[in-house]
């Protein structure tokens, strides 16, 4: 009897524990047009254990749906940023920045203000 109640107490504390396969987030990312909304959400859905990620191009919001087991935040926003996109907490090296096309130079004010029209 005494080793079920151990097995019982130790089975609710797995569960407890258990990290979501479903997990829901939204992040911020910087991009500029539909060009960029592509190769964010493929840096995105490409982290494995990434199930869904939906880029807004007006709001720069990421919503993403993924597994806990398999990835997390800092690794999806690191990807992000190899392909070339500040993430909240992630800055792109230059080097990534600069591989984007013209066109998606976000950190650039003309760039930014020729996509508002």
């Amino acid at each position: 009897m005494k080793k079920f109640i151990i097995l019982v107490v130790f089975l609710i504390g797995i569960t407890s524990f258990a990290q979501n396969k479903n997990a829901k987030a939204s992040i911020e990312v910087d991009g500029v047009c539909m060009q960029c909304k592509a190769r964010i959400e493929k840096a995105s859905i490409t982290t494995k254990g990434v199930k869904s990620a939906v880029w807004n191009v007006d709001t720069h919001e990421l919503k993403l749906i993924y597994d806990e087991n398999k990835t997390n935040l800092k690794t999806i926003q690191s990807n992000i940023a190899k392909a070339g996109h500040d993430t909240n907490e992630i800055i792109a090296t230059d080097e990534a920045y600069n591989s984007v096309s013209p066109c998606c130079k976000y950190r650039d004010e003309q760039v930014v203000n020729e996509h508002k029209n």
